[in-house]
């Protein structure tokens, strides 16, 4: 029984001759084989050969077949080419000039192929094509795998698309799933728009929907790029997923997003970050960082119109003016928004705040939710502040409600300025004005004199609007309005809790330091009860006076100088 089956597998193995026109020997040039010519046809399992001639070497069950040399398995794999030394024992096709393989809607071309059949697998090493019904893709060195339709490419591959093209090292791509394997080095262009750079990954040309690794970039020509551990990125609707150190640059308005998370939306250019979001404008040499839980970074389109004036031209001998022409140029600005334990740093400025927005437009930032304000050794806070920039460099401040500027004269005493809304004018990275308008209180200690020495009490005022002024980081001089009330207390009959105004705190704890400090979340200092101080009809009526001519009892000499 044994003896049977093994001659049946062996008859399985076995290469048939079907069909020849001539039949003929020479077994001095070729010893063993059939010289076979006309219409050649071999059979071997499922796969039927065909030539214009051959060498049918039967005692070896091989063969060498010439001349239109066509390889047929099954209804699904076709080969094609000039030349073809078959081994049947082995199930191993050798062709060569001119080879063509067809499976199932992809074709091959090269000229030299390999094909083993016991294992489904066709490779070329002196350069070949592959085209399905989607890309082209051509190699130095490529491999394809008939049952599972995937294949394996090296040196100088390149992937054609009607949208893209793709070059790379080396790359694994499937002619079923149309799904790019990176396995190395590899570019995605897409001309004029976007360039994708990765080594590792994959990408659904199909789809346009890719997995990137290993530090990918997305670059677009509008100079903003993408770079992240990992990014989900679809193309067809320009949306990327970050995870892992992401990097989103914009080269134009010069900044960069930074993140463990995030998300970017092309169409709408706009991106956010969380996980240790950092955001940092480096418009200017003096950069500024700005951390919070959540950052939103986004391009704004608008219009800047021109006029364009025509020349006049004359009606029947009068003279008529036509309107001149409206030219419109579109352009953008950036606005970067921040939500929860917002914290910046920039050298002549540092703050922090619950939410902010701001924009490279209008060169403004506007923080709210318990913000704080430090600029030199000045303290603002307010229910809101507007911080206002000019040439990369903070101008002045603008706090609304509950606004109180706080500077530290020792180390229990604080010169206080409080009310409404406070206006402070930062000019080289120092106040140089404070004024304050609406429910105006102040608290500040004079010195001996000009130079400094022993504070000589406690001042406190009330009025309805103060200007103050510094020179040197020191006060300057004080004006207040007619209606000015205030005492100096000698720091022995006043306690410290009278030495503060209503609605100060001291945050210096929690004020960044350093660009690295943004990410350090100190415990809140505890603020006051809010005061319910509104910015309405702040504007003060009186008339604005040196109070040394005040002859008011309870008036003080507004000139005062004070240490820092």
């Amino acid at each position: 029984m044994s003896v049977v089956v093994s001659v049946c597998l062996q008859a399985e193995t076995l290469v048939y001759l079907e069909h020849s026109e001539t039949l003929s020997f020479d077994e001095e040039r070729y010893p063993d084989a059939q010289l076979l010519k006309g219409n050649v046809i071999f059979r071997h399992d499922s796969a039927l050969m065909y030539c214009d001639s051959a060498l049918f070497y039967e005692k070896d069950n091989s063969l060498d077949a010439f001349g239109h040399v066509r390889l047929l398995q099954g209804d699904t794999i076709e080969a094609l080419g000039d030349i073809l030394y078959y081994d049947g024992n082995t199930k191993f096709a050798r062709l060569r000039k001119h080879v063509k393989l067809i499976h199932t809607g992809t074709t091959l071309t090269t000229d030299s192929l390999n094909y083993d059949r016991l294992n489904d697998l066709a490779w070329y090493y002196t350069g070949g094509k592959i085209v399905d019904s989607l890309n082209t893709l051509t190699s130095r060195w490529g491999q394809y795998t008939t049952a599972t339709k995937q294949a394996v490419f090296k040196t100088d591959v390149v992937l054609v698309n009607d949208r893209f093209t793709l070059t790379a090292d080396t790359l694994k791509y499937n002619t079923g799933t149309k799904i790019a394997d990176l396995v190395g080095p590899t570019r995605i262009l897409y001309e004029e728009e976007t360039t994708i750079l990765s080594t590792l990954g994959w990408y659904n040309t199909e789809t346009e929907e890719s997995m990137l690794l290993q530090r990918s970039q997305v670059i677009h020509n509008d100079h903003k790029s993408l770079t992240g551990d990992t990014i989900f990125y679809d193309k067809l609707i320009g949306k990327g997923d970050i995870r892992g150190h992401m990097e989103l640059i914009d080269s134009v308005q010069q900044g960069t997003l930074y993140g463990n998370q995030g998300k970017f939306f092309e169409t709408d250019k706009y991106g956010f970050a969380t996980d240790s979001a950092l955001f940092v404008d480096w418009s200017q040499d003096d950069k500024t960082y700005m951390h919070a839980d959540t950052l939103y970074t986004e391009e704004i389109p608008y219009q800047i119109h021109s006029l364009v004036e025509k020349d006049s031209i004359m009606v029947d001998s009068v003279l008529t003016w036509q309107p001149p022409d409206t030219l419109t140029q579109d352009t953008s600005y950036r606005r970067v928004r921040a939500f929860r334990r917002v914290r910046i740093y920039k050298s002549d400025m540092q703050a922090l705040c619950d939410s902010l927005v701001t924009n490279n437009r209008d060169s403004i930032m506007i923080l709210c939710g318990l913000p704080v304000l430090w600029s030199d050794d000045q303290q603002i806070s307010a229910d809101s502040i507007t911080i206002f920039m000019k040439n990369g460099a903070v101008d002045h401040a603008h706090g609304i409600g509950n606004s109180i500027v706080s500077q530290q004269d020792d180390i229990d005493m604080f010169n206080q300025l409080s009310g409404k809304e406070i206006l402070a004018y930062i000019t080289d990275g120092e106040i140089r004005q404070i004024d304050i308008n609406g429910n105006a209180e102040t608290v500040f200690y004079p010195h001996e004199d000009e130079n400094g020495g022993p504070v000589v009490g406690c001042n406190k005022t009330q009025s309805s609007y103060v200007k103050l002024y510094l020179k040197e980081r020191h006060i300057d001089h004080i004006l207040f309005t007619t209606a000015t009330t205030g005492s100096m207390y000698p720091l022995d009959k006043i306690s410290e809790s009278q030495q503060r105004l209503g609605n100060f705190f001291w945050a210096e704890a929690e004020r960044p330091v350093s660009p690295e400090d943004v990410f350090r979340h100190p415990e809140p200092t505890p603020r006051p009860q809010q005061t319910g101080l509104s910015a309405k009809d702040t504007a003060p009526k009186e008339e604005e006076t040196d109070t040394d001519n005040n002859k008011d009892n309870n008036s003080k000499k507004n000139k005062r100088k004070g240490k820092h």
